[in-house]
């Protein structure tokens, strides 16, 4: 056989076998069942972040700067009294300078806001802490729950919602006449659901006394793992 025959017959061979594979095509798997459970732990949020800011107004930026400064120095200086690592952590938030003008576009002024966030797991110190600080306010209070409550959390969840998937691949199998079932595939997600119920909490702090506690109370939360996925019925 000479080249050009061999060089044709090599192309019709894999023309034939393109054709060949477009024609033949898997049939749909059978007795496959689609489904998925899901499971809810309540827990108690354990972290505390509390914002307290302040805002200055004045015609000079250099003078409005330096009244923000000195308010965040004197908070961060009682602070840090009682500031412990994963207790009660310190740190400055927001600092920030806008211009105020007139209707016409003429600058007027100048207005800065400066935050302190207290955060942590001991909420009374936190509240104490934020009592005894008289040159911010309390602007925000919130609640969440701790990478380690979370982690403890979703386990037990994630425990839960296999099982109870498990249980209903094994139960619907039954109804449907088979002796079981084998997984095919499955996803397992996990989320935060909404609070079991509203959080309590003081944002009058102005009306307290200085070194009295901001009353402050945490809520519960949800976490949600969902299993899902497919089974071979047999």
């Amino acid at each position: 056989m000479n080249k050009a025959r061999w060089l044709a017959a090599c192309a019709v061979l894999t023309s034939a076998s393109a054709a060949w594979s477009q024609a033949v095509t898997l049939p749909p798997p059978q007795n496959v069942l689609q489904l998925s459970s899901d499971a809810t732990v309540e827990v108690q949020q354990d972290q505390l972040s509390m914002t307290l800011s302040t805002t200055r107004d004045g015609a000079d930026a250099s003078a409005v700067q330096a009244q923000l400064k000195s308010a965040l120095d004197a908070a961060l200086a009682e602070a840090r009294k009682s500031a412990q690592p994963g207790q009660l952590d310190v740190h400055t938030g927001n600092f920030t300078m806008s211009p105020r003008r007139s209707r016409e576009g003429k600058l007027t002024g100048w207005q800065g806001t400066a935050e302190l966030i207290l955060e942590g797991r001991d909420f009374p110190r936190i509240a104490q802490t934020a009592g005894r600080i008289s040159t911010l306010t309390v602007g925000n209070v919130g609640f969440s729950l701790s990478r380690e409550e979370r982690a403890k959390a979703e386990a037990e969840a994630q425990g839960q919602a296999i099982d109870n998937f498990k249980q209903r691949a094994d139960e619907l199998a039954k109804r449907l006449g088979f002796a079981g079932y084998t997984l095919r595939e499955v996803a397992v997600n996990s989320h935060l659901g909404g609070p079991i119920r509203p959080r309590v909490m003081a944002m009058e702090a102005a009306k307290m006394a200085a070194d009295a506690p901001l009353p402050i109370e945490a809520g519960k939360t949800s976490v949600v793992v969902n299993v899902s996925g497919s089974v071979q019925l047999k």
